[in-house]
């Protein structure tokens, strides 16, 4: 008997059925049966399933001789399934690496629950994904497993029936079967969720739920949709005998009843035009018959439940044109707004530029609006140590503010103060650029920091490289750099890049990066603050794991098994998951105690710090890392195609700072030998830091302050001995 029974019905999805398969047949945990049902499908679907049974005895194939539809597909299924819990999983969506490991674990965890619901992410066609908005109703504190009085908030996670894997043996016990038609899922899903004596969370993204480009047979204009009123009526069939039930979840199944009508009604081009008053007065006639006292409903659905108790088309229709016609108007106004904002905001800027230039002020900025950090943060601090009659401003989004020192002046994006501050400020420092409006005023000095030491191609380089340029207006970007009166470098080959990649009249100050300062300054007492404020357990290492943006791809790519990574290291280790900022999601939606996501920390050199060893593919932050001394192990698993789309200034693989790993099974070889940190590993990571890190004794920030605000060439800008006790970097938790 297998643990799982996934059962997958197929009809019309040969384009996806393979993918969709390989998804389950391909996770590591592999006590499972795949009971996929061709539903008499008129494409390939069915000579996909038998291939796939062909090859993997785990496949037991279903062939229907009619076309069933979806629930009775999924009750043919449910006849062959004989693992433990039951799955369903829609031939056009995939299950995520490592869902089923999970789910396993999960429900042992907590004690074999009826039903574990997991998350799901919405896959669009042009490589967007995003996560269930309700994902929070999934979190795993409290109890272990609990009933739906427990935590009732979970009727809003969407009520389809792939998000959850159930007891077979509850559901043999309790006779759940799929009805025709549409909606199949409303009249197992409520009834499932309020019987169910056990019910437990997982918080993962388990499913990837395909977001067709012309849409799913639910989103097409039809008859078809009035099955809803028949699905509700199971619904309220079943309270009828459960009476235990029956007083308990009655008002909550009426207000979710008519929540649906109207919002199947009020979705354009679901029902036949001339059909919406016929469904309307269906709608009224459940609602009266369902109505329930004690069913409260939100002050922002009353107007919708209005309409579905009165049921008149008409009223609607006064009311949709009234609203439409007022939603137009709005639209116009605000957009007069904004343009009336933009011109007196121009205005002000310009008004702005005939005065005088405010000689001890400065105004800084990174990442285009986020938050205090990087060589702008670290010079901006810099600033306030060694030039404190210079008043320092920040600009970033409002939900950053918070990150910006109180001392520190906050400015919003587009606002006057903004502008008065670009105008004005002798001093302008970014790690990107400004607003391309950015007039340079004679008197204003502008210093680039950039954020990296350069492995791939930047700036005019990019030309002989269309993927990862992109349709960068080049003109732009060099009138961006003719703006620069200093640029920060952090060691020779970045002078180099730099002058060639943006050429223009600025000056190189190769001093090393202020935001590694740092590194020479925090104390041991610090760094285990920092750890435990990460919730790294004791005792354990710490590897951070930071890939970079793949310019050949759209979506995120995750080339390693985390959860295999560790299970096979073992409790020593501890991994930290950083995801690059061009992506909003996070690299694993595992939530584990030895596998912690760290995308959304402000300091990445807080990161450095709390660890032990760095794993990254060919991201900058090696070349910072290094500056710790602190093992690095890259996983080249696709220089080619990276070589390739993006373009690179040296080989990284012939010149490494530490062990090199060409696949996943290579990585976990290093960490379990000790090969990582070993005599090799340091050998090359001396001679990496030797070429990369000449600077890095501390004082990059007073260097650069010393230079740019009082004309001083500084002393020690020659390279710093690594061996000398001021440049070595802090020791490791």
């Amino acid at each position: 008997m297998p643990r799982f029974s996934v059962i997958v019905p197929a009809y019309k999805v040969q384009a996806y059925l393979h993918a969709c398969l390989a998804s389950v047949l391909e996770q590591d945990f592999t006590d499972l049966e795949v009971i996929a049902v061709d539903d008499c499908s008129p494409d390939a679907c069915g000579e996909i399933i038998d291939e796939f049974a062909a090859r993997d005895a785990r496949v037991r194939a279903v062939h229907l001789d009619e076309n069933v539809g979806l629930g009775r597909a999924r009750n043919a299924g449910l006849k062959h399934a004989s693992g433990d819990y039951v799955l369903f999983l829609d031939s056009d969506d995939t299950l995520t690496p490592g869902s089923l490991r999970a789910i396993a674990d999960r429900v042992k965890e907590t004690g074999s629950p009826d039903v574990l619901l997991f998350d799901y992410a919405r896959t669009f066609w042009d490589g967007r994904e995003i996560r269930n908005q309700f994902a929070h109703l999934l979190a795993q504190d409290g109890p272990a497993s609990f009933t739906l009085a427990d935590r009732p908030g979970l009727l809003k996670v969407l009520m389809v029936v792939w998000n959850k894997a159930y007891s077979r043996e509850f559901i043999e016990r309790e006779g759940f079967t799929f009805p025709p038609g549409y909606y199949e899922d409303t009249p197992w899903t409520y009834p499932v969720l309020m019987a169910a004596e056990s019910l437990a969370t997982l918080d993962r993204v388990c499913v990837h739920y395909r977001q067709r480009r012309g849409g799913n047979i639910l989103g097409t204009t039809s008859h078809r949709h009035f099955d809803i009123f028949d699905q509700y009526e199971r619904v309220f069939e079943f309270l009828d005998q459960h009476p235990d039930l029956d007083a308990q979840w009655r008002p909550a199944m009426f207000r979710r009843m008519v929540d649906h009508l109207s919002t199947l009604f009020t979705k354009r081009g679901r029902l036949p035009r001339r059909s919406r008053a016929e469904f309307l007065r269906k709608a009224r006639s459940h609602y009266a018959r369902y109505r329930t006292p004690g069913a409260r409903v939100s002050r922002r659905t009353r107007l919708r439940h209005a309409l579905v108790r009165l049921g008149t088309h008409r009223t609607y229709r006064t009311l949709w044109t009234a609203m439409a016609v007022g939603r137009r108007l709005s639209r116009a106004l605000e957009a007069a707004r904004r343009s009336v904002r933009a011109a007196a905001l121009q205005l002000h800027y310009r008004v702005q530029l005939r005065l005088p230039v405010r000689e001890n002020e400065a105004v800084f900025a990174s990442y285009w609006g986020r938050g205090h950090g990087c060589n702008p943060g670290a010079l901006e601090e810099s600033f306030r140590d060694h030039a404190p009659h210079i008043r320092t401003s920040w600009i970033a989004a409002p939900e950053h503010h918070h990150t910006i020192p109180a001392g520190t002046r906050r400015l919003t994006p587009g606002t006057a103060a903004y502008w008065t501050a670009l105008a004005r400020s002798k001093y302008l420092v970014n790690n990107v650029n400004f607003d391309r409006r950015l007039v340079k005023r004679p008197g204003q000095v502008f210093v680039q920091t950039q954020h990296g030491t350069p492995l791939k191609k930047m700036g005019i380089d990019l030309q002989d490289h269309p993927a990862a340029a992109r349709g960068t207006d080049f003109a732009q970007l060099l009138a961006n750099a003719d703006k620069w009166d200093y640029v920060l470098s952090s060691n020779r080959h970045s002078t180099l890049v730099w002058e060639r990649a943006y050429p223009s009249a600025y000056t190189t100050l190769e001093y090393g990066y202020p935001r590694n300062d740092r590194f020479r300054s925090v104390t041991r007492e610090e760094t285990v603050r920092l750890r435990d404020t990460l919730g790294i357990p004791r005792d354990t290492i710490a590897v951070l794991y930071a890939p970079t943006h793949r310019d050949y791809r759209i979506t995120q790519r995750l080339p390693l098994d985390l959860e295999r990574m560790l299970r096979t290291l073992g409790p020593r280790f501890t991994i930290l998951t950083r995801a690059h900022h061009s992506y909003a999601a996070p690299l694993t939606g595992v939530a584990a105690a030895r596998l912690i996501d760290v995308s959304g920390h402000p300091s990445v050199e807080s990161l450095c710090l709390a660890s032990d060893a760095l794993v990254t593919d060919y991201s900058s932050l090696m070349f910072d890392y290094a500056a710790l001394d602190r093992p690095i192990v890259i996983h080249a698993d696709d220089w080619e195609a990276y070589e390739a789309a993006r373009g690179t200034y040296f080989d990284l693989r012939s010149f490494p700072p530490g062990a090199v790993a060409r696949s996943e099974d290579e990585l976990i070889d290093i960490f379990a030998t000790g090969h990582w940190r070993g005599s090799r590993s340091a050998q090359l990571r001396a001679a990496f830091r030797e070429r990369f890190c000449p600077y890095e004794d501390g004082r990059a920030g007073e260097r650069v302050v010393r230079r740019v605000v009082f004309g001083e060439e500084p002393l020690g800008a020659a390279a710093v001995p690594h061996q000398s006790a001021e440049s070595s970097p802090v020791p490791r938790a």
